[in-house]
């Protein structure tokens, strides 16, 4: 946030101190950080404060440094010290105060005391709220429940001076999202290498977390070689590095590629496979047309059914021809432009040549061939 935008933010907060509400919020800078005090800019002698717990993560590191602009919300005055937080729970969490959260948007925090009809019976401070269990975010199969948790929320609903309040996690999981992509949005580039964890495996993928955004990892993008089952090769939890192939953040969906960060065996393909040179792959596809030989990882060739059949109109390939099996090739044709390999297999081929050089009653050698003597007798 550039110094003229604060300041104008500022100015206007600072002409509202003489007449703070509880609930108030104000936009102001981090002066100084203490122990578990953080003290903020205000005008005149006065001082505000906020705890420094409530800006700290998992780890109990905080996320703020001097100098930082943040939002804070009013809590009381107390001997020419302001105190602030950014969110309303346990003893600030008063009528006056939650009401004041309701009208102005503002996160309350409260403990999930029971699972009821409908929903969760909420504490926050003094009050009791109802969460339904819709509005109790990303609740998914098989996780734990949430009683006993501290969990922010929003109030969407403060009736009969706060007899009913309705609340909602959902809502505060939403502002995190939305926030998080916002983020992301300024930082990610297309291209971009980028480290992840696993979260779950699809059987078209799978999920990674990249800075809390849920993106994809196709099976087509694992690797230059053919991924049949996703889980063989990457499994939740994992770290993994990938290059960011698309974002669309319209749609929130960014897809992520492993495989771009292996050398293209495409590149050097008819240098190291030049037309008339046999080599021993492995069939990893068979199809009508013909069977698909791996040469090596990301690099497939053809073996055209016509290759395979010779002059057999009733031969059937799949019966004939099974993935896994090896089978010696020649390269016919490398086309790099379309990532196209044509084979022809050595050993069928082969002996069909040499079987009419017999019959024309040439001789390869002076060797005694007894298959070549049988084909003569006829």
């Amino acid at each position: 946030m550039g110094s003229d935008t604060f300041s104008e933010m500022f100015e206007k907060s600072l002409a509202k101190m003489d007449r703070l509400e509880p609930g108030q919020a104000i936009t102001t800078q981090i002066v100084a950080i203490s122990g578990d005090t953080i003290f903020l800019q205000l005008s005149g002698k006065s001082e505000g404060v906020l705890a420094a717990e409530e800006l700290t993560d998992k780890e109990g590191k905080l996320t703020v440094a001097e100098g930082d602009t943040i939002t804070v919300y009013f809590l009381d005055a107390r001997g020419g010290e302001y105190r602030f937080t950014t969110r309303i729970s346990g003893e600030s969490a008063n009528q006056d105060m939650l009401e004041n959260a309701w009208r102005n948007g503002i996160p309350v925090e409260g403990v999930v005391e029971k699972e009821i009809k409908g929903g969760f019976e909420v504490q926050i401070g003094k009050s009791r709220a109802f969460c339904p269990f819709s509005r109790m975010g990303g609740r998914q199969s098989g996780e734990e429940s949430p009683v006993g948790r501290h969990l922010s929320f929003k109030i969407t609903e403060y009736k009969d001076n706060g007899r009913n309040i309705l609340v909602s996690n959902r809502a505060i999981l939403e502002e995190e999202k939305k926030s998080s992509i916002a983020e992301l949005r300024k930082t990610l580039r297309t291209g971009e290498t980028i480290t992840g964890t696993v979260i779950s495996i699809e059987s078209f993928g799978a999920f990674v977390d990249i800075g809390g955004f849920k993106a994809l990892l196709p099976v087509s993008e694992i690797s230059r070689s053919r991924v049949d089952d996703v889980s063989s090769v990457l499994s939740p939890g994992q770290t993994v590095e990938a290059v960011i192939l698309q974002m669309d953040w319209e749609r929130e969906r960014v897809t992520l590629s492993m495989k771009e960060l292996e050398d293209d065996p495409w590149e050097k393909a008819r240098e190291k496979y030049p037309a008339g040179s046999r080599h021993t792959g492995t069939v990893v596809r068979v199809t009508d047309f013909g069977a698909f030989v791996s040469l090596e990882p990301g690099l497939d060739g053809l073996l055209h059914i016509s290759e395979l059949r010779g002059d057999d109109r009733s031969f059937a390939i799949k019966k004939a021809v099974k993935t896994g099996e090896t089978r010696t090739v020649e390269i016919l044709d490398v086309d790099s432009a379309n990532r196209r390999i044509s084979l022809r297999q050595v050993s069928s081929l082969e002996q069909d040549k040499t079987a009419q050089t017999y019959l024309a009653g040439d001789t390869v050698s002076d060797t005694y061939n007894p298959f070549a003597n049988l084909l003569k007798k006829k």
